[in-house]
Order: C-alpha cells, then sequence, then structure tokens
C-alpha cells in the first residue's frame, strides 16, 4: 500500500485533471445545461485540490495531474474532435470520474491519515459521487447526442 503523502498527493493530482479536462469537455459540448455543469464542476475540483492540499500541508500546484489524466485529457480531444457527441464526451467524464471514486476511496483507506485530511476528503467524497451519478445519469439520458 502507497504511503499516506503518496495516496493524498495522488487525490491532489487527480483533481487538478479533473479540473482540466472537466473544462475541456465543457469547452466541447453542444449543450448549454452540460457546458455549465462541466464549467461549474471544473472550478469545484480546483478548490477541492486547494482544500486537500492546505489540509494536508502540500502545493496543489506541484503535485501536478497524472500522466493517466494526461492520455485521458487527449484521447478526449481526439474523440471531440473526430465529431464525438456530448454522449461520447459524457462516457469520457465518467472515466475520469471513476479514478476519482478510486482515489477518494483508497486514501480514505490508510488509518493513519491525519483527522482534518480525512475530514475535507470525506465531505468532498459525497460531492465526487454525486458529481459521478450526474454525469452518469446525463450519459444514460440518451438525449444529449
Amino acid at each position: 500500500m502507497a504511503d499516506t503523502q503518496t495516496l493524498i498527493k495522488t487525490v491532489i493530482q487527480v483533481l487538478n485533471d479533473g479540473s482540466t479536462g472537466f473544462a475541456d469537455i465543457g469547452e466541447n459540448m453542444k449543450s448549454s445545461e452540460l457546458k455549465s455543469f462541466f464549467v461549474t464542476e471544473a472550478q469545484t475540483r480546483a478548490k477541492f485540490a486547494q482544500e486537500v492540499a492546505s489540509a494536508a500541508g502540500i502545493s496543489a500546484q506541484d503535485a501536478g495531474g497524472t500522466a493517466a489524466g494526461a492520455i485521458h485529457r487527449t484521447w478526449g480531444d481526439l474523440k471531440a474532435k473526430l465529431g464525438g457527441g456530448d454522449h461520447t464526451l459524457l462516457e469520457t467524464a465518467e472515466q475520469g470520474e471513476d479514478a476519482s471514486k478510486k482515489a477518494y476511496k483508497e486514501v480514505l483507506e490508510d488509518t493513519s491519515l491525519p483527522a482534518n485530511v480525512r475530514s475535507v476528503l470525506q465531505t468532498q467524497q459525497s460531492h465526487i459521487q454525486a458529481s459521478h451519478d450526474k454525469v452518469k445519469a446525463f450519459r444514460d439520458s440518451g438525449s444529449n447526442n
């Protein structure tokens, strides 16, 4: 199992990835409702990264993002450029949300996680889950082709 600092840094990286990815996806959405959701969610992820970093005494900017996140965004951009509609972008976003849920689950399973960091992460985790569910619902509605 990774050490606590590595797990915390991974969450910050995933949040940084999410902020960038959601902003990119939002730019490519045709639906104004979806565009608005993704732009707002991108800002939320950036704020979450700052909150976790502050609680843990880490710089969110220094944490950067993940290589997998960069590849995932490139793949999403390619799909958008090839004419993938909102549904395709929602599938890409849901995959990113799965990575976020996994990072939160792993760090919260760490018994040596400082209480102040755990508190921030637990509060954020409910939002991450709700966001995932909303992206999935948008995708499953089928009206966003």
